[in-house]
């Protein structure tokens, strides 16, 4: 009896779990010692849209496969996953299964309220909710989540977005976000600790993220980024790196936000450490074919200077290029560096070593819609079955960058065919090359001035630049034209055109008017990144027109009395006593100038816009007399630095020099003269400095010139330096001389004769101060100088106004 109930008792016990674990679902525990079941055992229940067998599809078995609980666990998860259903159960009933579902909604249309800032197609793309399909609150959440992103990418993130659902008959809902933007969220300080060499405006000027102001509806960059922080801090380790700072770090960043401002603080702490100075400077080589005394020319940055990464990054792509150009094409440069933490001194040895062989199998030149692919690759100095240098891609990058062509640009490499091939991916983003412009602006020479141009630096996607001009104000009038193709004839050559008719009309600072209409041929060869040659000819005709009451004959001599040609006899009643110059009257009507010349280029600035340091120079000759008027040949030298010194200010000294000397047979006319004004020294007149008529006081120019310049910029107290205002303090000094002119005139069988005055060669100086304003709309400048020393016979102007907008 006992061993009865026992047997009974587990019996019964088992079919009680049995029946419990299929009760709640335990398919897969109760199945696994079930047969297969046919798709006609299947039942499907709770379905409305969806066909019973398109759900009984998802438990078909292949032949000889059982339906097991792993088949049937895998089938639910592919219903879900079809986004039709909100639940799915399995049961087991006598021979087969029970399959009972919810089915979600669907969706009849998706609608976005209050949203002005993004708008709905963009919103639309972004969310996975869609019209007709199904709706799911898994979903839609995301979809929030998605729309809240796209709305902090804009920096608000005090957005909300609310789903709202309305219920339709037949199964169906619609699906309204609601959406509340706020204000943006702005960037109310970025401050550091820790910074004692440079000072906190000085560091922000490294980044692209700035604080918000009340220019802020003008730009985006004042949008907190995490991404764009840390490229950021990126860029202020690299600046303090090529300053000296071989220690620096930053030791973190910490980013809180203000709920009542709606505004983020962003506080960097910096360590900077000492200033190092670079030590010995060596290369070795450990390849047995190459001297390295060959190479010492390409090092940037010797021994005293101070250290910069900067300088060891193009030290050694100059060395990988010059050993690539030489032959030895697998060589690579790898710097290394010894630090003498005691003294602050980095010595720096360049080892050249045989590296791996591997070949560049293929450049792959990806997301270019508009720019020709050979545009791009010409940018190379290397092409397909070139060994591959890594100095060589980074350079090319630089140079893709560069050209202004691309949103951005991205060069990665991957194996290739075989172990010694890489394959380089140059991934780039096009982007609007085209600009059309209205600018106008206003000086005290020319008056009020307007501009309207087009131009394009991409033509065609080829890379040529092309601009055309049309100038009109209330002293000059023009159009000109200009082309230039920076790969001429396939090489690293820029050859291009120019054209031009210019109509400028007599003012106070020239009693004459002037039309001219010419046009050059320009060649360009850059020698190196920083060093530029190049070749012009130039043909132009101009023709100087005076007003008849200037060329009478009558004239107020030094006595102050109206006298004609003869200097003694009064002039006839109604004549005019002004009389132009005889300088000028020799030089009444069409001329016209052939000169060819050169120019050498040197440009080391560290921005073009708004530079900090370096040094740029120009020198040119011309030389006139290829057929035409004239016969000079003309040398000119301007050169400027710049340096940046403490408390965020910048120094600028300028020198500038010219001289031309005529050489045929005839003198030289006044337009090819130097005429010089507050070009040379501020607080002078245009054309205000140097030789005069002294009795018409017209300008004659003269032969020689030269001037000195210091100038220091600084930022504007209390005033954000993204706005761009910055005062300057500067000093002038030069002079022009050398009239080389005609002296004397014939004019109905009287000679007259030129007295000049101012030629004596005094120097002209002067001191003053300076706003300038890098706006939105072009660069604007107002000086204010004092005259210290000059000359009886020049013009003094102390306001000077000059600039342009563009709008």
């Amino acid at each position: 009896m006992t061993l009865v109930f026992r047997v009974f008792v587990r019996i019964a016990a088992a079919a009680v779990v049995m029946a419990g674990l299929s009760a709640v679902g335990g398919i897969g525990a109760v199945l696994s010692a079930q047969p297969a079941y046919a798709q006609s055992n299947i039942t499907v229940r709770g379905n409305s849209r969806i066909e019973a067998d398109a759900i009984r599809a998802h438990f078909a078995v292949g032949p000889g496969e059982r339906l097991d609980s792993a088949k049937i666990d895998e089938a639910v998860r592919n219903l879900y996953a079809t986004g039709l259903f909100q639940d799915v159960s399995v049961t087991r009933t006598g021979g087969g299964l029970v399959v009972t579902v919810v089915e979600n909604s669907v969706i009849n249309r998706v609608s976005f309220e209050g949203n002005k800032k993004i708008k709905d197609a963009t919103l639309t793309a972004e969310v996975q909710s869609k019209s007709r399909g199904p709706f799911s609150q898994t979903l839609v959440q995301n979809d929030v989540q998605r729309i809240l992103e796209l709305y902090r990418r804009g920096g608000r993130y005090d957005a909300t977005v609310e789903p709202q659902i309305i219920s339709r008959p037949n199964g169906r809902v619609d699906l309204i976000f609601a959406i509340n933007e706020n204000d943006k969220s702005k960037i109310s300080a970025i401050e550091f600790v820790g910074n004692n060499a440079f000072s906190d405006s000085r560091l922000r000027d490294e980044m692209t993220t700035t604080e918000s102001n009340f220019l802020s509806w003008l730009k985006t960059s004042d949008v907190y980024d995490p991404d764009r922080i840390n490229a950021d801090l990126e860029l202020v380790r690299r600046f303090y790196l090529s300053k000296g700072y071989a220690d620096f770090r930053v030791v973190g960043s910490e980013v809180n936000f203000s709920e009542p401002d709606n505004a983020f603080v962003i506080t960097v702490t910096v360590e900077e450490g000492p200033v190092y100075r670079f030590g010995k400077v060596d290369i070795e080589s450990n390849v047995a074919d190459i001297d390295a005394t060959t190479l010492r020319g390409a090092i940037v940055g010797g021994e005293g200077e101070v250290y910069s990464a900067t300088d060891v990054e193009k030290t050694v792509e100059n060395m990988s290029v010059e050993l690539a150009t030489s032959g030895y094409a697998f060589a690579q440069v790898r710097p290394r560096g010894s630090r003498d933490y005691e003294n602050h001194i980095v010595s720096v040895t360049y080892s050249v070593e045989e590296g791996a062989r591997v070949y560049v199998e293929r450049i792959n030149i990806r997301g270019n819609t508009r720019t020709r692919d050979y545009v791009i690759r010409r940018e190379f100095d290397l092409s397909e079955g070139d060994a591959y240098n890594q100095a060589m891609i980074n350079r090319a990058e630089k140079r893709l960058n560069r050209l202004g062509f691309f949103k951005t640009v991205r060069i990665t490499s991957e194996p290739g065919s075989s172990p010694d091939r890489l394959i380089v991916n140059v991934d780039v983003e096009d982007q609007p090359t085209g600009d059309f412009g209205i600018s106008g602006g206003y000086s005290t020479a020319d008056g009020l001035i307007g501009e309207v141009s087009i131009a394009e630096k991409n033509l065609l996607g080829r890379g040529y630049y092309a601009k055309a001009g049309v100038t009109f104000g209330e002293k000059t009038r023009g159009v000109d034209f200009s082309f230039t193709d920076p790969y001429f004839l396939g090489r690293r050559l820029s050859a291009g055109f120019d054209l031009y008719a210019k109509k400028r009309e007599e003012t106070s600072y020239s009693s004459y008017s002037l039309d001219t209409v010419g046009g050059a041929l320009r060649l360009g060869l850059p020698i190196t990144d920083n060093l530029n040659f190049g070749v012009n000819y130039q043909l132009y005709s101009r023709d100087v027109k005076l007003d008849s009451r200037l060329t009478d004959g009558c004239f107020t001599n030094s006595s102050g009395i109206a006298v004609g040609p003869d200097g003694v006899t009064p002039c006839a009643a109604g004549l005019d006593p002004r009389e132009a110059s005889i300088a000028l009257k020799e030089s009444e009507g069409q001329t016209l100038t052939s000169l060819a010349g050169y120019s050498i280029n040197w440009n080391s600035l560290d921005s073009v816009q708004n530079p900090r340091d370096g040094l740029r120079i120009e020198f040119r000759q011309d030389f006139a007399g290829l057929g035409g008027d004239s016969e000079f040949l003309r040398t000119t030298f301007d050169a400027r630095y710049y340096h940046e010194l403490p408390w965020d200010m910048v120094g600028l000294i300028r020198g500038q020099a010219g001289h031309v000397l005529g050489w045929g047979d005839d003198d030289l006319r006044v337009l090819d003269h130097f005429m010089k004004g507050p070009d040379l020294v501020r607080g002078f007149k245009t054309n205000g400095i140097g030789p005069r008529d002294a009795l018409t006081d017209d300008p004659l120019g003269g032969t020689v010139y030269a001037g000195l310049s210091g100038e220091i910029q600084f930022p504007l107290p209390y005033i954000p330096k993204d706005i761009g205002l910055k005062g300057a303090v500067f000093a002038d000094a030069g002079t022009l001389l050398d009239y080389e002119g005609i002296t004397s005139f014939d004019s109905g069988g009287t000679t007259q004769f030129l007295d000049v005055e101012g030629d004596s060669g005094d120097i002209r100086s002067s001191v003053g101060v300076s706003i300038m304003w890098q706006s939105p709309m072009g660069p604007l400048r107002f000086d204010y100088a004092w005259v210290l020393s000059k000359d009886d016979a020049d013009e003094e102007q102390a306001f000077r106004f000059s600039g342009g907008t563009r709008f």
